[in-house]
C-alpha cells in the first residue's frame, strides 16, 4: 500500500518538475563562485540499440561522431569562458568508448583545462580489450562502469545484446581480466525484466560474488512510456509488484560483502571513497555537455538540443546548444536535495539547514512526517539514515525520477525529429 502511494505521488511530482517551461530561452550565466562541480559528457553513439533503453542514443556513424567530438571540445571551451570549475567528469551514453581515440583526446583536453580529480566512463563488455583499457588508464580514468545487465544468455538474446557483446560466460571472463585495472570496476545490472525469474537473478548474483566485483549497481528496470510498447513486444509486460521482493533478494545476497554507496549501488570500498553512477548524489551541481545532456546549475535544470546536427551547428557558431530550461523554486531545490542526499542512504540535516538558512525542515515538514510514519529513516545526529524499508522506497522514487527524465528525453527526441 505504502509503495503504491509513493509511486503515484512521485510520478505526479516528477512529471511536474520536469515540465520544462515553453517560450523561455535558456541561458547560462557566468560562474561567480569556486564551488567544484561535475562535468557530465554525453556520447550518444551505440553499435546496437537495446529495446529497453530510453537514453538519447543513435547508431554509430563514425563521420558524424568525429564532428560531434569537435563540437564537444568547443562546448568545453565555452564553459571555461564562463569561469566554471569542475573537479570530476562522468562520461555516459550511448557507448562512450566506440571511438576511443576521440574520447581520450577529449579527456586530455578537459584535464588540462580544469582541476579534474576523478573520471568515470561507461562502456560495454566487447570494449574490454587491452588496447582500450590501456588508453583509458593513460587518460586518467579512475572508474569504468560496464553495462552487463544480466549473465543469462536467453535474456541477453531477447534484449539484443548476445550477438554483439557475447554470452554471459564470455562477459564474466572479460570482467575478471579487467579487474584491478582501475580504482573501481563497476558492473551495471538490471533486475525485474519481464521474463527474469528469481532463479535467474540468483544466478546473476552468484556470478558477481564469484567474480568478487569491486562495485555492483543494480537498477530496477526503468522504461519510458514510449519504450514500454517495444518492451511488451520483445519481453512482455513489466510487473512492478514483484520488484520489492527481487530487490530484497539482492540486498540479502550482497549486504554482507558490500557497503552501500546508494540505495542500489554496492561497493567493496567504503562508500565515501567510491565513485558511483549517480553523480547527482556526490555533486550538488553538474554541467551537461553533449546532445541531449541535462545539467543542473544555479537552481536551473536545462537540456541541450537532442538534434545532433543542430548541436554541431550551434557550437560551430560559438553558441551553447541549449533548448529547454526550468528554474527550480527554493522549495523545489530543497525537495531535489532531499531526494538525492537520502539516495546515498543518509543525509546531514545540519548541512541542509545551513544551506537553506534554517528553512529546510520547516518547508519539508510534511514530507518528513510522511516518511517518518512509513518508518523510512532513523535519526542519529546529525544524519537521517534510511531503514531497509526506506531504502526500497527511495528505489521507487529514483526509479520514478529517472522514468520522468526518460519521458522528457522521448519528448525532446520526437520534437527534434530523432524518432
Amino acid at each position: 500500500m505504502i509503495s503504491q502511494i509513493v509511486t503515484k505521488t512521485a510520478r505526479r511530482q516528477f512529471a511536474a518538475a520536469l515540465n520544462f517551461e515553453d517560450g523561455i530561452m535558456p541561458a547560462l550565466t557566468p560562474c561567480v563562485d569556486e564551488k567544484p562541480r561535475l562535468l557530465y559528457i554525453h556520447v550518444p553513439f551505440c553499435e546496437e540499440l537495446c529495446p529497453y533503453c530510453s537514453f538519447h542514443r543513435v547508431r554509430l556513424d563514425a563521420g558524424l561522431a568525429k564532428q560531434y567530438y569537435v563540437a564537444l571540445r568547443r562546448e568545453l571551451a565555452l564553459y571555461q569562458e564562463l569561469d566554471y570549475r569542475f573537479s570530476g567528469i562522468y562520461v555516459g551514453g550511448g557507448t562512450p568508448t566506440v571511438l576511443i581515440e576521440e574520447l581520450t583526446d577529449l579527456l586530455g583536453l578537459a584535464r588540462s583545462t580544469f582541476d579534474i580529480r576523478s573520471i568515470s566512463v561507461e562502456t560495454n563488455p566487447n570494449h574490454l580489450t587491452k588496447r582500450n583499457i590501456d588508453a583509458l588508464k593513460k587518460a586518467g580514468v579512475n572508474r569504468l562502469s560496464v553495462g552487463v545487465q544480466t549473465f543469462n544468455d536467453d535474456l541477453l538474446r531477447k534484449i539484443r545484446r548476445y550477438e554483439k557483446y557475447g554470452s554471459g560466460a564470455e562477459i564474466a571472463e572479460r570482467l575478471a581480466e579487467t579487474m584491478g585495472s582501475f580504482d573501481t570496476l563497476n558492473a551495471d545490472m538490471i533486475f525485474n525484466f519481464p521474463e527474469q525469474t528469481t532463479q535467474m537473478l540468483e544466478a546473476d548474483l552468484s556470478v558477481l560474488l564469484k567474480l568478487n566485483m569491486e562495485q555492483i549497481t543494480f537498477y530496477p528496470l526503468m522504461v519510458s512510456t514510449l519504450t514500454q510498447q517495444l518492451m511488451r513486444e520483445t519481453l512482455g509486460e513489466v510487473n512492478f509488484r514483484r520488484e520489492k521482493d527481487l530487490f530484497g533478494l539482492i540486498m540479502r545476497r550482497l549486504e554482507r560483502n558490500y557497503d552501500t554507496s546508494s540505495a542500489w549501488c554496492f561497493s567493496r570500498k567504503k562508500a565515501a571513497t567510491s565513485m558511483i553512477d549517480e553523480y547527482v548524489v556526490d555533486f550538488d551541481e553538474y554541467a551537461g555537455l553533449g546532445s541531449g545532456a541535462i545539467g543542473y546549475l544555479n537552481g536551473v535544470c536545462y537540456a541541450n538540443t537532442f538534434n545532433i546536427e543542430q548541436y554541431i551547428t550551434d557550437l560551430s557558431r560559438g553558441n551553447l546548444p541549449l533548448s529547454a530550461a526550468r528554474k527550480f523554486t527554493l522549495p523545489d531545490q530543497m525537495r531535489y536535495d532531499f531526494l538525492m542526499k537520502l539516495f546515498s542512504t543518509k543525509m546531514n540535516v545540519d548541512e541542509m539547514e545551513k544551506k537553506y538558512g534554517g528553512k529546510f525542515l520547516k518547508t519539508l515538514w510534511k514530507e518528513m512526517a510522511a516518511f517518518t510514519l512509513a518508518a523510512s529513516f532513523r535519526y542519529f545526529s546529525p544524519h537521517l539514515h534510511l531503514t531497509e524499508r526506506g531504502r526500497y522506497l527511495w528505489v521507487i522514487m529514483m526509479r520514478e525520477f529517472f522514468m520522468a527524465v526518460n519521458n522528457f528525453r522521448d519528448f525532446c527526441r520526437k520534437q527534434a525529429g530523432m524518432d
